[in-house]
């Protein structure tokens, strides 16, 4: 199934796509940039909730810019933070803080679960790389945000507050990448109320989330004073018995930072099983990029989910430094995602809205966002082309 690397390009590949990165968002940054001028929404409304970053094409062509209560908002701040990161140049935290700096309205925002996803992206990685300590302040509020979200009845943190006719508490898989904002403020706070939210939800996940084969329900819904399951569904994928394949990447980076954040063996093995899953899939194409579902009908007919394939190779760089047996082989399909992606998905330069991948996939099942660029798959590639780059200088990670 794998397709080894082409010889030399190992050592070029981070370089080279960080030298396209920074022609493409450059574009982006442009393109957004008169979008917003161009907001024709009424005027209150353009005063309420700006427009504030690309999320991806629409049908016509044009860019998607969403506000900053759009649970993808934090990924383009973030993009242009790893920018700062791997060039050191002022110039990219000049732009990574104005783009990150409209997103400061959500701090005390507790209508969704997606608060990690949108601050700790953006302000987490501003925090992490200058050590700005208003965005201290701002992580933190967002993180007490967050845990207003628990629902200690069923030990989960309800993801989202649509289709009650539905559900009566769902949580999504996507949900596992939202505890890190906990874990963090846990370490800068000593509430250990943090940690524990996030450890319940995990074990929650872990008991409810996954079958035998270790595929991934998209959707739990729970009774929140008993916590019994009362659905098991799917929101973005093909069936309710079918894997959403973002959902299987979700939980695959989930369970890694699980066992980074906490050491605890359960967590590791999980990971180590959902990396079994996806990579011994009958249905995982040759070129290790899936299609948008593990069951997809009309496979290979299908349209791929590229933004599922960086989360992937992504989780994959961190998980090979905490299981030495299969460090090699997790390293070798990560390299091998990041060589495809870079030869056959990547978007053209000057085009494309700035974006860096084509041909991701939203939700199939809703009829949206189906093979276009994401604004996420891009931010996941970078980090894992930085992850990349750390593991080959002998760098740490984190």
């Amino acid at each position: 199934m794998l397709q080894s690397c082409k010889s030399g390009q190992s050592n070029d590949i981070v370089a080279e796509n960080f030298n396209f990165a920074a022609q493409q968002l450059q574009y982006a940054i442009d393109l957004t940039t008169e979008a917003i001028s161009k907001d024709t929404r009424d005027s209150a409304r353009r005063a309420s909730r700006p427009l504030v970053s690309p999320r991806t094409l629409e049908k016509d062509g044009s860019l998607k810019v969403v506000t900053a209560h759009d649970w993808t908002s934090g990924f383009f701040p973030g993009e242009l933070w790893f920018m700062y990161e791997m060039t050191n140049d002022p110039a990219w935290e000049e732009r990574a803080r104005k783009f990150t700096e409209p997103l400061q309205v959500l701090r005390y925002h507790t209508g969704t679960h997606d608060l990690g996803f949108m601050m700790y992206n953006s302000f987490g990685n501003g925090l992490r790389l200058t050590g700005d300590q208003e965005y201290r302040e701002i992580l933190l509020d967002a993180a007490r945000s967050l845990a207003t979200r628990y629902k200690p009845g069923a030990k989960i943190i309800r993801s989202w507050d649509h289709n009650g006719d539905k559900w009566q508490c769902p949580v999504i898989i996507d949900n596992m990448m939202n505890l890190e904002l906990l874990f963090w403020a846990f370490r800068e706070s000593n509430d250990s109320t943090f940690y524990q939210i996030a450890v319940n939800h995990a074990n929650s996940t872990i008991k409810n989330h996954f079958r035998p084969d270790y595929g991934t329900y998209h959707v739990v819904d729970y009774d929140t004073i008993t916590g019994e399951v009362l659905n098991r569904h799917t929101h973005q994928g093909y069936a309710h018995e079918s894997t959403w394949s973002r959902g299987e990447a979700w939980a695959l980076y989930g369970f890694t930072l699980m066992y980074r954040e906490t050491g605890d063996q359960l967590y590791l093995d999980q990971a180590n099983h959902i990396a079994d899953f996806i990579f011994s899939h009958p249905r995982l194409p040759d070129d290790l990029i899936p299609y948008w579902d593990f069951d997809a009908p009309e496979i290979p007919d299908e349209p791929r989910d590229v933004s599922a394939a960086a989360i992937i190779a992504s989780a994959l760089y961190e998980l090979s430094g905490y299981n030495v047996e299969d460090a090699g082989l997790y390293r070798q399909w990560a390299d091998t995602i990041l060589e495809n992606l870079t030869s056959s998905y990547r978007a053209a330069p000057g085009a494309d809205g700035g974006f860096l991948l084509l041909h991701s996939t939203g939700a199939k099942s809703l009829n949206s966002e189906i093979d276009v660029p994401l604004v996420y798959a891009d931010y996941y590639f970078l980090e894992a082309l930085l992850r990349k780059s750390k593991i080959e200088h002998n760098q740490p990670l984190f």
